[in-house]
């Protein structure tokens, strides 16, 4: 069963992700590192299988 969006977002603000805003369902995180990701959709959304992927990759970026 794939995450929701909402699980995502708090995976990167747990991980110190910080909320730029955005357009629309879009929004752009940035971590102090330097690190940035762009998250489509509505928090009730599945998240699709690379956005989960991404989202794991970014928060194993910043752990470095």
């Amino acid at each position: 069963m794939p995450k929701k969006i909402r699980q995502l977002i708090q995976s990167l603000e747990k991980a110190g992700f910080i909320n730029r805003g955005g357009k629309g369902s879009y929004r752009n995180y940035s971590h102090p590192k330097g690190i940035y990701i762009t998250l489509s959709g509505n928090p009730g959304d599945d998240a699709k299988p690379y956005q989960e992927k991404q989202v794991r990759e970014k928060i194993e970026e910043a752990k470095r």
